[in-house]
């Protein structure tokens, strides 16, 4: 996770919360956080690549990114469900901070949450060889699984994908509930193989 920046809502003049995120105006020209050493990540100071390495197993870094795994926030269409409240929702289950490498609100505002290959947690037994992505919502007006998934949240997903695509070209994108293993449930409410299927080729 990257922890330590936070940034300003579209047109609120508040001071901004401290929730360890990266807000994301605009995808396309956003430089995504990357390694520079030495780096401090998880509460430790990783000096050089080559002591990163050496700590891949146990540490806080993934050697390979094999899976980009998509979720949903499980949250109604019709409630937000903020950064902050992800926050709260994920430090209560004792997560250091928010599990997700990135999350996408309604509006599609995408912030970033972690480091690309820094471990997360998000999609057991799968945190260490891959990057998670959830958007808001998940859930119909009545509580019940559905692709609540606006037109927002679809572009900036996609362009989100692409990129990732670019630097990790064998990883395969998959839904949460597609993942050998997981927790048997419905996210992220949608067939992810078949829509990203083309991205793959």
């Amino acid at each position: 996770m990257a922890e330590g920046s936070s940034g300003h809502y579209p047109g609120s003049n508040r001071r901004p919360h401290r929730t360890g995120h990266h807000q994301l105006h605009n995808l396309s020209s956003w430089p995504m956080i990357e390694e520079s050493f030495p780096l401090l990540t998880a509460d430790e100071e990783v000096a050089s690549e080559r002591e990163l390495l050496k700590s891949v197993e146990d540490g806080p870094y993934m050697q390979e990114v094999e899976y980009i795994i998509i979720h949903c926030s499980a949250t109604r269409e019709n409630r937000d469900f903020t950064v902050e409240d992800l926050l709260r929702c994920h430090r209560q289950r004792k997560f250091r901070t928010i599990g997700y490498h990135f999350y996408i609100r309604r509006s599609g505002i995408v912030t970033q949450h972690r480091k690309l290959k820094e471990v997360g947690a998000h999609c057991r037994p799968w945190n260490r060889c891959s990057i998670g992505i959830c958007y808001e919502g998940g859930l119909d007006a009545e509580g019940h699984p559905a692709d609540t998934r606006t037109q927002e949240q679809c572009e900036q997903l996609l362009l989100l994908l692409m990129k990732l695509r670019k630097l990790f070209p064998d990883a395969k994108i998959r839904g949460h509930r597609d993942m050998p293993g997981s927790i048997p449930k419905a996210c992220p409410c949608f067939d992810t193989e078949s829509e990203y299927r083309f991205l793959e080729k």
